[in-house]
């Protein structure tokens, strides 16, 4: 219980909002700040070269000494990715459950963080008393195991983020929710209720695991040769379904895929998967059984299968190629964006030979819930103000005439913008103000090193190729002692376009010579003139825009 009263509760959200992805909350009580989930996102198209995208944080390192501690939901990469950068610039205490820690820390490792770390365990039934609130879980259902959703206690009723769910009236008992809880939560009073908006626009119920069961069963049954089951690393009530489907069918399993198999290690050694033994394989020994006895489990780089399957369809993966006769089942939800991608990857799995199962049968559903699964959450929680987030912003707006469905007044419900500070004062919740949120992109060992233009000089690269221009000016009499030499990479085909180039290179001639003529020669603005001639040259001549670099040096 909060013994006293807090004089000021902010809710902010640096990531999340009107995304899917990059989840960060933040919820501001008196002077002190607690983080939930500290997500990573795989970037968009047009991010091109970046590996992935993470939450602005510069409103916590502005205040990093008022940073209490960091709590994480579950074990997504969505909601666990970006913390390694996070603990770079803060030295705060981390809580999550036992196989989130685990998956943390393993992530933690992959992108080579060597600082300290402090993690603290939790159950969905510990209690934290901070100084300011009181902070404690409920289980929530959700593709991976010890999922929880975070309530912070303030004087004013709690704050309630459910971190992603569903509710699965067949859920086996890893994966069995806190409905009492829950209710429990909602009897003594929300202030805000912040909830998971991924799929508001789906009317009903999300599909049931046990359909997936029974269905992965059977088409395991009705299968003659090899099994190439795909599927995201992470979803861990997948994973424990192709392996009962396996043993049950007589067939061995082979994991392919490092972040696979470091997943599958973690969840078998904490007891989150039930596999026996005799079970697995390596994937070396697959030649040492029939094709009918063999399952390959299998995922690829960012534990994503897509890629990873494309290779074995082009006969170029490192341990096992799509042969004739083979069984695909995709059994993962596309990325956004990544519907083309997919399309294309069974239409040459099935180039290679291979039957794929994917969208046809239902072997594979959403961990998160539908519309009736929302209004549960909602009437369960009966909050007082509510922010639907984790969504994209149709989503979000969705989710916003759920919450009007369930009897929640017009006013009391905020869609904020990444970055706006949510404040409670005199009984309403108001958006007052705003903190620097955005991307940060990570390329490589760089942190936030790329941004607008390197990406607009990426994507001219992309579109048009790129002309550098080289000349070899005398120190002394200013004459061209060499050049110009023009190098085309992306733009046209040199043998091919021999013409153009020797046009190209007299004209560069030209317009150095004009410039070296004058009585003050400044280097800048001879390279403009250089830029400026050849672009209207190229475009009259080719109707494209490459980008031009002079390159002018003295001997």
């Amino acid at each position: 219980m909060i013994n006293r009263k807090n004089s000021s509760i902010k809710i902010i959200t640096l990531g999340g909002i009107g995304e899917i992805g990059k989840n960060m909350y933040l919820v501001e009580v008196d002077k002190d700040i607690f983080i939930i989930d500290a997500g990573l996102m795989f970037p968009e198209d047009e991010m091109l070269g970046i590996d992935i995208v993470i939450p602005d944080i510069t409103y916590l390192t502005e205040n990093k000494e008022r940073v209490k501690a960091v709590f994480l939901t579950h074990g997504h990469e969505d909601h666990i990715g970006a913390l390694s950068y996070l603990l770079r610039q803060l030295d705060v205490p981390v809580y999550g459950t036992k196989l989130t820690l685990a998956l943390a820390n393993a992530k933690l490792k992959e992108q080579e963080y060597s600082g300290k770390t402090n993690f603290i365990e939790i159950t969905s039934d510990s209690v934290i008393n901070m100084d300011s609130v009181v902070v404690s879980f409920f289980r929530t259902n959700h593709s991976i195991p010890d999922s929880v959703g975070v309530c912070v206690q303030t004087s004013e009723g709690s704050i309630v983020y459910t971190g992603d769910f569903k509710f699965d009236q067949a859920a086996t008992k890893l994966y069995k929710p806190d409905i009492g809880k829950m209710a429990a939560i909602g009897e003594k009073g929300v202030l805000c209720l912040l909830s998971d908006s991924t799929n508001a626009e789906k009317p009903g119920y999300t599909t049931s695991e046990a359909i997936v069961e029974r269905e992965l069963s059977s088409a395991f049954y009705n299968t003659r040769g090899r099994i190439i089951a795909a599927c995201f690393a992470s979803d861990i009530n997948r994973i424990q379904h192709i392996f009962d489907a396996a043993r049950d069918n007589g067939r061995k399993v082979a994991v392919v895929g490092k972040s696979l198999e470091r997943i599958y290690h973690i969840a078998l050694d904490l007891g989150y998967l039930e596999v026996e033994e005799d079970l697995i394989i390596s994937v070396n020994e697959i030649n040492n059984y029939e094709d009918r006895e063999i399952v390959v489990l299998m995922t690829g780089s960012q534990g994503e299968p897509i890629e990873a399957l494309q290779k074995m369809a082009k006969q170029s993966a490192k341990h096992v190629n799509i042969q004739p006769g083979d069984t695909v089942l995709i059994a993962a939800s596309p990325l956004r964006g990544s519907e083309l991608l997919i399309s294309r990857t069974v239409d040459m799995l099935f180039r290679a030979g291979a039957n794929v199962i994917s969208g046809k049968r239902t072997i594979h559903v959403s961990s998160h819930g539908s519309q009736e699964e929302l209004k549960f959450m909602i009437n369960l929680m009966k909050p007082k103000f509510f922010i639907p987030v984790h969504g994209e912003y149709r989503m979000l707006k969705a989710h916003r005439k759920l919450a009007l469905d369930c009897g929640i007044i017009d006013e009391n419900i905020i869609i904020p913008d990444r970055g706006d500070i949510v404040e409670y004062k005199d009984g309403k919740l108001t958006i007052g103000g705003k903190v620097p949120s955005g991307n940060v992109l990570i390329d490589g060992i760089g942190v936030g090193d790329v941004g607008n233009i390197v990406l607009r000089d990426r994507r001219l690269l992309s579109q048009d190729g790129i002309l550098i221009v080289v000349v070899t000016l005398t120190r002394q009499d200013k004459k061209i002692a060499a050049g110009p030499e023009i190098i085309s990479r992306g733009f046209v085909y040199v043998r091919e376009s021999e013409k153009l180039m020797d046009e190209s290179t007299k004209l560069v001639r030209d317009i150095v010579q004009k410039n070296i003529s004058k009585e003050s020669f400044e280097w800048s603005s001879a390279k403009q003139d250089i830029r400026d001639g050849l672009n209207r040259y190229l475009f009259e001549k080719t109707k494209r825009r490459p980008m031009i670099l002079p390159i002018i040096m003295e001997v």
